[in-house]
Formats: C-alpha cells, sequence, structure tokens
C-alpha cells in the first residue's frame, strides 16, 4: 500500500507543471476583424479568438499586431489577455 501510495504522488508530481503548461497558450498575429456583437477577434490567420466580456473592443483595430493569451475552453478559444504590439 505504502508503494502505490509512493507511486501515485510521484506521478501526481511529474505531470502537475504539465498541466500547467498546457492550459494557457500564446499567439500573435495581426486583426483581420473584430465582431462586436459576438465579442470575438479573428486573426489574419483564420484563429478566432472570444474576447474577455471586460475587454473594451475599441482599444483594436483591424491591422494591428496582437499578442493574445488563451484557453482552450468547450472547443472555444478563450482569450484571457489581449495586448497590442508596436
Amino acid at each position: 500500500m505504502r508503494t502505490l501510495l509512493t507511486l501515485t504522488t510521484a506521478t501526481v508530481l511529474a505531470l502537475s507543471p504539465m498541466a500547467a503548461f498546457a492550459s494557457t497558450m500564446t499567439a500573435t498575429g495581426t486583426v483581420k476583424s473584430l465582431d462586436a456583437k459576438a465579442h470575438s477577434v479573428t486573426l489574419d490567420n483564420g484563429s478566432t479568438y472570444m474576447l474577455p466580456k471586460s475587454y473594451q473592443q475599441s482599444k483594436l483595430k483591424a491591422g494591428e499586431k496582437v499578442k493574445i493569451s488563451w484557453e482552450k475552453k468547450a472547443s472555444k478559444n478563450m482569450a484571457d489577455t489581449v495586448t497590442v504590439i508596436n
């Protein structure tokens, strides 16, 4: 029993950093279009990201280069942060 507990603990500790790393991703690209009604932004590569409800879309314009931190939730790309890159 002690061996099983030790192996289980070691496995959880080994996999924990990978789970945290895999959850948040980043993307960079140029804004192709904004959809105010859907509260989303589409980049020039065709990827669409749902913006946080608190994000003011007026900050973004088509043609701006952005960096987006995002997570996959319920088959949607949910943006955590959107930063304009100069």
